[in-house]
């Protein structure tokens, strides 16, 4: 089956879509003073200590596969998505389906990569969890709350 360039450039954006409500859930994100990303933030702000360190290593490690398949999911519901566009060539019962498919699969890497910050929050020591939700608050809205 040959996909045209109108579906790629569909399946791309989507594929886009996807990775910028994770990067955003997760604050890749760039602030304009802060760390590019609250790995970073965790990893050079917050003074961890080895322990911290070391369980946070094993977080980062279970996620990373997590996240690689809940990815690797996202790109075959849009590849489906795909086919329902060259099936149905218009907004039919199968391109929906595929949409709503589609928003689930971003929906579940979504609920993970939050999961995954509350995981990484729980790691941290009370003065750092305040200074790693302002990060996170940040990353989210733009805004620090005050």
């Amino acid at each position: 089956m040959k996909i045209s360039a109108f579906q790629f450039a569909i399946a791309a954006l989507l594929a886009l879509a996807a990775g910028c409500i994770g990067a955003f859930a997760i604050g890749e994100w760039r602030g304009v003073a802060h760390p590019q990303t609250l790995h970073d933030f965790v990893h050079e702000e917050l003074d961890l200590d080895a322990s911290q360190r070391e369980r946070l290593e094993r977080l980062e490690a279970r996620f990373t596969v997590e996240r690689n398949e809940l990815e690797h999911s996202l790109r075959a519901a849009n590849a489906r998505l795909a086919v329902a566009m060259d099936e149905e060539h218009e907004y039919g019962p199968k391109v929906a389906a595929a949409i709503d498919d589609v928003h689930g699969r971003m929906g579940d890497l979504q609920k993970a990569t939050v999961g995954h910050v509350f995981a990484m929050r729980a790691l941290l020591k009370p003065e750092q969890k305040a200074r790693f939700d302002r990060q996170v608050s940040l990353s989210l809205t733009g805004e620090a709350d005050e």
